[in-house]
């Protein structure tokens, strides 16, 4: 898309060998994907870890269903948040950062207008160096920002098996069940 203001973030609940939360950012033609295991949280206090996952296409925005176990990423996906987002990245001259850079430069800020997460967040890159100095795989931190879309009395994120699709207001075990039930 050409105008940074129209872009669109997803995130989806992933039950697959490990419960995730997939965070979702359309960048340059692509969704850029973070795995983040407890989910994002509207608390400025929770910094969630987000590792980086491959890239995919704009489609995957609305996929909701289940990948079959042969598959890379089996397990059942619902969209949890979907919506749109406006990059805030600015230089030290104030100057507007074009996204794909800020991420490049491993920090980015963006505001979020979705069906449940809402203000500005952040990701920041960093790496977990060994005993030997030997650098380690890259990990961000999504963080929400203390502004007035900010949660201060209870945790951030729901539990992902209650939580309920912003698509369809179905469940994870929803989605299952009526996977297992379409005729085949």
């Amino acid at each position: 898309m050409d105008s940074e203001s129209t872009r669109r973030f997803v995130v989806q609940i992933h039950d697959a060998r490990r419960m995730h939360f997939d965070f979702r950012l359309e960048v340059d033609g692509v969704l850029k994907s973070w795995a983040v295991p407890r989910g994002p949280s509207d608390n400025p206090r929770d910094k969630r870890l987000a590792v980086p996952t491959d890239d995919h296409a704009l489609e995957y925005r609305e996929f909701e269903g289940v990948i079959p176990q042969d598959e890379q990423g089996s397990g059942t996906v619902i969209v949890w948040d979907q919506g749109t987002y406006r990059p805030t990245s600015h230089d030290l001259t104030g100057a507007p950062v074009p996204f794909a850079e800020s991420l490049e430069d491993g920090h980015a800020t963006f505001w979020l207008d979705g069906t449940k997460l809402h203000g500005e967040f952040a990701l920041t890159r960093f790496r977990i160096d060994d005993e030997d100095g030997v650098q380690g795989p890259e990990a961000w931190l999504l963080i929400k920002a203390n502004d007035r879309q900010a949660v201060h009395d209870r945790p951030g994120t729901p539990d992902p098996y209650h939580a309920r699709s912003a698509r369809t207001g179905r469940t994870l075990h929803q989605v299952a069940l009526a996977e297992r039930e379409e005729p085949g």
